[in-house]
């Protein structure tokens, strides 16, 4: 038997018993598209990571106060650490060769207010520096003036969504608000950004480093963020960074460094790792939609005994009508994989106009997986109602009868 005939023979077939014909393909498209659709969210986050990453800087590092080594887990974000990292540190590893930029932070929350209305957020202390280091500009006014890396002034930049809630239509550059407990003066406002890494930088408040250092009574800095030259050894510059640490710390190599290529690794890694089980759970809808077809293919089989018992008497092989099954089920499943690759991409295509900001797109591996996996699932789960289709003596077989 030629293939064409079979592919017409199957055609026939399919359009008689067109319901079933119809819950098979949406069984296989709905298996394949989940796993295309829940990888892509995978490796959308992925992207959206590197995306934001790179948001950030060229070549980052972040010294952070403590030694991971010697406390035993995770850099401290809040609590008691071996020595502070102070502003005079910052200032010190400015000096080393290759540094574009430094920023010193400290960050907490506070009230911010004006008049009657307020609101408690994020507020960072830093210097000039950080806005060459996150690659922030103004919309309006000017940043932080280079006074603020040394004096406690009284100046402040706002987030465009915090000075439209304290100001709404009224002009805000001059103008006074009141941060915890103290009176500031609003020297600019930031370019319309969205998050960062989680930081919504449109609902923040930047103030100079001094006066958080007064404002939350901490003289350690939170972290400090170094910004290299494109062609700077990152492996040079951290040599450097504990030498100037220890030397300045009593010979205490108390920090723990962290760049933003080992970051960008580790999430990558761990969502990569996220994506390919999240594919093998959504695989797990295909192993049901093989068994489906197992299942409705033994059905066929006794509705179609005649049939079958005409094929023989007519000179089909049982290798031919085994081959006429299984090429049945390969049919359903390569049509039922076209039509879940269409859907998941027009899927994906409506989200990518939704939510322009998160690249979703799934890994170059998973249309192959899906539509590799749902043929595997139909070819295994098709061999024994084949081979019973096979087995069926002709002459019984016309009859209607079992064997």
């Amino acid at each position: 038997m030629r293939l064409s005939d079979q592919v017409r023979f199957n055609t026939l077939v399919f359009q008689r018993y067109g319901v079933r014909t119809f819950l098979l393909l949406l069984a296989v498209g709905i298996g394949v598209a989940s796993v295309i659709l829940l990888t892509s969210l995978g490796e959308g986050a992925r992207r959206y990571v590197d995306q934001e990453f790179s948001s950030l800087g060229n070549r980052l590092l972040v010294v952070l106060p403590g030694r991971k080594e010697t406390t035993g887990g995770a850099p401290p974000i809040y609590g008691t650490v071996p020595r502070d990292l102070t502003l005079e540190d910052a200032n010190a590893l400015l000096r080393i060769p290759g540094v574009n930029a430094i920023a010193p932070v400290i960050a907490g929350t506070t009230t911010v207010a004006r008049e009657s209305r307020s609101r408690e957020v994020i507020t960072i202390g830093t210097t000039a520096g950080f806005f060459v280091v996150r690659k922030l500009d103004v919309g309006k006014g000017k940043i932080l003036p280079p006074r603020a890396d040394s004096e406690a002034l009284a100046v402040c930049v706002l987030g465009v969504k915090l000075q439209r809630e304290l100001f709404g239509a009224a002009p805000s550059i001059g103008q006074w608000v009141r941060v915890g407990d103290r009176r500031m003066r609003v020297i600019g406002i930031l370019e319309e950004r969205g998050e960062s890494l989680g930081l919504d930088l449109r609902d923040m408040i930047i103030i100079p480093v001094r006066t958080a250092e007064q404002l939350f009574n901490s003289p350690g800095l939170f972290r400090i963020i170094i910004d290299l030259n494109v062609n700077t050894s990152i492996v040079d510059t951290e040599k450097r960074i504990r030498s100037i640490i220890r030397q300045r710390h009593e010979g205490e190599d108390d920090v723990t460094l962290v760049s933003q290529d080992a970051m960008l690794a580790a999430f990558g890694n761990i969502l990569t790792t996220l994506t390919l089980a999240i594919g093998a759970i959504s695989a797990i809808s295909l192993l049901v939609a093989g068994i489906l077809i197992m299942n409705i293919s033994l059905i066929s089989v006794s509705q179609r005994r005649e049939e079958i018992g005409l094929l023989k008497a007519i000179g089909a092989s049982s290798r031919q009508v085994r081959q006429l099954f299984m090429g049945e089920s390969l049919l359903l499943i390569s049509l039922g994989s076209i039509t879940g690759i269409a859907f998941a991409f027009g899927s994906i295509f409506v989200a990518s106009v939704l939510w322009p900001n998160f690249p979703l797109a799934p890994p170059v591996w998973a249309v192959p997986a899906a539509v590799g996996i749902a043929l595997l699932a139909g070819l295994l789960f098709s061999i024994y109602p084949a081979n019973r289709a096979a087995g069926l003596d002709p002459v019984l077989a016309m009859r209607g009868l079992q064997q």
